[in-house]
């Protein structure tokens, strides 16, 4: 008996768990605790120059006050603590010599490729999606860095993207807010399939969001939402880089495109589509999609129809300028090694990105900011605004282009200004970016959701 008692005293002990009559200290599963993920805190930032919204006054020697991850009020003059009525300790961030506005938005990116990604040829056929995710995260706080407090991402896999952007949200990551259309919607052989490759490999990756059909596609389209689509992305034409030799008109029908807009609308999601002929456009357009991405050989006809219906144009102009727009400059550059169907179609296309945005500039039709980076590095993004400045844009249009336009396009009523009760999305350039839109490369401080991420120009990790 005795030696019974002595040996549930030792199993106690071995496992961690006094014995009864000394029970004092018991060691709980997961000690220590994990790190707890940043909060935001009250802030209060005084800004030498101060843009709201572009488009408004620019508020010289003004302050910003912070709170709860939401914009709290806006005063002229640098105001104190005391003044506002904030406890003295109340965290001021000093700006008094930067420029000082909403953070910016990219509506057209793929966050989990380029980088190490791009050095490594069949790395999809080799790596689970968690090493995608991985990747991603690492894009995603470079573009977070650079000044983007939200992004889209507009192809992934779903279960790279979709945990990522979750991740992100409960502070686990660093990144900008991610809304995320996961695997995009393509027909058969269309730019959203796979190509080229053996039927062995084909079979092997199967893509769930390839649809035939309005039945087959209205059913798509829903159980993407279903999956976690926070937007519809639908291949409506081919693509220039695909290694299809299909050309870049519609794919999908009208009654296809019909059926898969009708479901996402109905469930709450703006549907966009990436689209480069013009008979492709103008059927996503008629179909009521919210956006064409791309829209390469719209003409003015397909221009002045997305005007008048409200459809935003969002034109990835850097990534093209990126590439090279002659053949010479292509074949200098990083995609000179594609393949022959896809490079055929890089030259055809030429600086026809540029063209476009003069003419929707001239037109008015409504231009959202979209890069495509992943093609061209993450981390870029903002180039793409210089580019609409080269095209005939103003610097504040331009700049619009990725607040307030890529808010409304994305129906994101909450950010794109810095207005009392939206989100505390806050960035400070060391220049004036109207006066200079070049400017919008120098980011010296970023604040997502009231949660500093950037000061000095170097990355905050507590």
């Amino acid at each position: 008996m005795r030696l019974s008692i002595l040996l549930s005293a030792a199993a106690c002990l071995t496992l961690g768990v006094a014995a009864p009559a000394t029970a004092e200290r018991v060691v709980q599963p997961g000690q220590p605790p994990q790190p707890t993920p940043r909060t935001a805190t009250t802030a209060i930032i005084h800004a030498g120059k101060l843009m709201t919204e572009p488009g408004k006054p620019v508020l010289n020697q003004a302050t910003l006050v912070t709170d709860g991850g939401k914009i709290r009020s806006v005063h002229q003059g640098f105001v104190d603590a005391a003044t506002l009525g904030l406890p003295a300790d109340t965290q001021v961030v000093d700006l008094s010599n930067k420029f000082v506005l909403p953070g910016f938005m990219d509506l057209h990116v793929h966050i989990t490729g380029s980088g190490l990604v791009g050095r490594m040829s069949g790395l999809n056929l080799r790596q689970e999606n968690a090493f995608f995710a991985l990747n991603g995260a690492t894009n995603a706080m470079t573009t977070l860095q650079a000044g983007f407090t939200t992004i889209r991402d507009l192809g992934a896999t779903n279960e790279a993207i979709f945990s990522l952007r979750d991740a992100i949200n409960l502070g686990i990551v660093p990144g900008p807010k991610i809304v995320a259309a996961g695997e995009g919607l393509s027909p058969t052989n269309g730019h959203g399939d796979a190509h080229n490759l053996k039927r062995a490999f084909l079979d092997a990756s199967p893509r769930d969001s390839v649809c035939d059909g309005p039945e087959d596609c209205r059913r798509v389209a829903r159980q993407q939402i279903k999956f976690g689509a926070d937007v519809l992305k639908v291949h409506v034409t081919g693509g220039v880089l695909d290694p299809s030799d299909a050309g870049t008109e519609q794919q999908f029908t009208d009654e296809e495109l019909k059926a898969i807009v009708e479901a996402g609308h109905s469930m709450g999601r703006k549907v966009t589509t990436h689209a480069h002929g013009k008979g492709g456009i103008d059927a996503a357009v008629r179909a009521g999609y919210d956006s064409i991405e791309h829209g390469m050989w719209a003409d003015e006809e397909s221009l002045k129809l997305m005007k008048a219906r409200g459809t935003y144009l969002i034109p990835t102009v850097w990534p093209i300028s990126y590439v090279g727009t002659t053949p010479e400059a292509v074949m200098k550059g990083p995609m000179a090694n594609i393949n022959p169907n896809s490079l055929a179609k890089l030259f055809k296309l030429g600086d026809q990105p540029k063209k476009l945005v003069r003419m929707a500039i001239k037109i008015g039709t409504p231009i959202a900011l979209g890069t495509d980076c992943g093609i061209a590095p993450h981390g870029t993004n903002a180039q793409e605004m210089v580019e609409y400045v080269d095209a005939g844009m103003t610097t504040v249009e331009a700049l619009k282009t990725g607040t307030v336009n890529a808010a409304d396009a994305a129906g994101l009523k909450d950010r794109g200004r810095l207005d009392p009760g939206m989100a505390a999305d806050v960035i400070a350039l060391d220049g004036d970016p109207v006066a200079d839109i070049n400017q919008v490369m120098n980011v010296n401080f970023v604040m997502r959701d009231g949660i500093v991420f950037r000061r000095d120009g170097q990355e905050v990790r507590k």
